[in-house]
């Protein structure tokens, strides 16, 4: 029914009442400008503002004020980050990547604003065992190290929902990969080392195709073992593969001992040989000239020259000889010198008497001439 039709009561929803003359009729709804006088009066009060009736709650919006300035300070303050020189600070804005924050004070509005710190120098260490095959299809035991830094931040936080975890998988991977690459022998002796570089290289090319910011500093080789049930064989063989090299640096001591002084010995004796060469080249240079200045003397006086060539050959071969034995020419009798006991020191003289070779050879030659003239008066008394 309409509030204007007959038995409608004349309800008008507009009017302030239910009668436009003033009723206090009280079923329609409220006027609108009273409405808005209530909002403001309470406004007025809530910031202490009122009047009238009103004016005794004056003071009870100074302390909702006050605690309006303590929340705008406490906000200003959570809007400051103190970033540390070895710290990167990640803004996200609503969610949404903004800046990377350097080290200092540095301001990004709260719950605006989301600042994710991260250590970008801190050494961080990974440490894996894993038992896995060989190339020669051998179990061995490797016991693994990783240390690590953030080198992006950004990458770090944002590109993998869990990089370190990721990092350990790369990990086992990585040295896996290399493991069942490798054999045995160089995985448990000399090739340890380049399997943790070539570790460190997979590992590093795994975390950038990731991107996962991580920057792997170093790959350790903790410890390789063969399996327990086997360990007494392999140590078997290592130990028979030390007893090897240390025979092979004893035989190469050895040989670098020998063969120094073997060389030095046939350098000498090249030496040796060719002193010898120059010195029998020398004398017989010497012979030669010297036979040719004799053959000059001895065309002058052939008789002179014959007889001390004659004397001289005489006195080389007394002089090797210990024993002298002289045959006279024309008697029975044969004369010894027994020069070896002449030259012979012995108890009845002191050796500071003993007879020299100079004085052996007067002898010598005393009794040649002595021999000499006994020939010749012999021959003279033949000849008469």
């Amino acid at each position: 029914m309409a509030w204007n039709e007959p038995g409608g009561n004349n309800k008008d929803p507009w009017g302030g009442g239910g009668n436009r003359g003033g009723g206090n009729n009280n079923d329609g709804p409220p006027d609108l400008d009273e409405v808005f006088k209530k909002v403001q009066d309470r406004l007025d009060n809530l910031f202490g503002n009122g009047g009238g009736k009103n004016s005794g709650n004056k003071g009870s919006g100074l302390p909702l004020m006050l605690i309006f300035i303590v929340l705008g300070v406490f906000y200003i303050v959570q809007s400051f980050y103190q970033i540390d020189e070895q710290e990167r600070g990640v803004v996200l804005r609503l969610g949404e990547y903004n800046r990377t924050l350097e080290p200092g004070l540095k301001f990004a509005p709260a719950l605006i604003d989301q600042v994710i710190i991260v250590n970008v120098t801190k050494q961080r260490v990974h440490s894996a065992q894993s038992t896995m095959l060989t190339k020669d299809e051998n179990i061995v035991q490797v016991d693994l190290s990783v240390q690590y830094n953030i080198a992006d931040p950004v990458d770090y936080t944002l590109r993998v929902r869990n990089p370190d975890g990721s990092l350990v998988q790369a990990t086992d991977s990585a040295l896996r990969h290399v493991v069942g690459s490798s054999r045995m022998d160089d995985v448990l002796t000399v090739g340890r080392e380049k399997i943790a570089q070539d570790v460190q290289l997979r590992l590093q090319d795994y975390l950038d195709n990731y991107q996962t910011g991580i920057l792997v500093s170093k790959v350790n080789m903790e410890g390789v073992e063969p399996p327990r049930e086997v360990q007494d064989a392999f140590d078997d063989v290592i130990k028979a593969r030390e007893d090897k090299t240390r025979t092979e640096n004893e035989a190469q001591a050895y040989a670098n001992g020998i063969i120094p002084e073997a060389r030095g010995k046939a350098q000498r004796m090249v030496e040796e040989a060719n002193a010898y060469q120059a010195e029998v080249v020398s004398r017989a240079k010497g012979e030669a000239e010297r036979f040719t200045d004799l053959l000059v003397e001895y065309q002058k006086a052939p008789e002179v020259t014959r007889e001390r060539m004659y004397l001289d050959a005489v006195e080389q071969v007394m002089s090797r000889s210990s024993k002298v034995m002289i045959d006279v020419e024309g008697g029975n009798n044969m004369l010894y010198l027994p020069l070896d006991k002449i030259a012979k020191p012995s108890a009845s003289y002191p050796s500071s008497q003993v007879v020299s070779p100079d004085m052996v050879r007067d002898i010598k030659n005393r009794v040649i001439d002595e021999l000499r003239r006994d020939a010749a008066a012999n021959r003279r008394r033949e000849a008469r």
